[in-house]
């Protein structure tokens, strides 16, 4: 498979009010900030926010969706820091970068990442460390 330390990957997304609500449905994260204009304009942020759990799962998708173009691959641990809120009306920049690479006996490797999501302001709203394992293709 050969990954590389120092490979990075990114992809943009364009935040809607109407995505955020549906993917905070979906999880049964029923948080006013993510469902409720009146309580989220009522509150520090404003603004409907998006929910943690939607950055998590695009952070990961990425990963997947990045890997296994060219092999399997499954997600073995990712941590993750919100620095900032993500809002429902923004865009916002996902990244990747591979920062170490072992591999195992059965010729897999484990991968180390730093991840991030950057508001359309530049600054970091979320900060992630992810560990993978992938491996050829059967």
């Amino acid at each position: 498979m050969r990954v590389h330390v120092g490979e990075t990957f990114s992809e943009t997304l364009t935040m809607t009010p109407e995505e955020a609500k549906a993917f905070s449905r979906a999880a049964r994260d029923f948080n006013p900030l993510h469902l409720d204009e009146g309580a989220a304009a009522a509150s520090r942020y404003g603004k409907l926010i998006v929910s943690g759990t939607q950055m998590a799962a695009h952070l990961m998708a990425l990963t997947a969706t990045h890997f296994t173009a060219r092999g399997e691959a499954v997600g073995l641990d990712f941590s993750l820091r919100f620095h900032k809120p993500v809002y429902a009306d923004e865009i916002v920049t996902l990244s990747w970068e591979v920062v170490e690479v072992n591999p195992t006996a059965a010729g897999r490797e484990v991968v180390d990442l730093k991840g991030r999501v950057l508001n359309q302001k530049g600054e970091v709203a979320v900060a992630a460390t992810g560990r993978i394992m992938v491996a050829e293709k059967l």
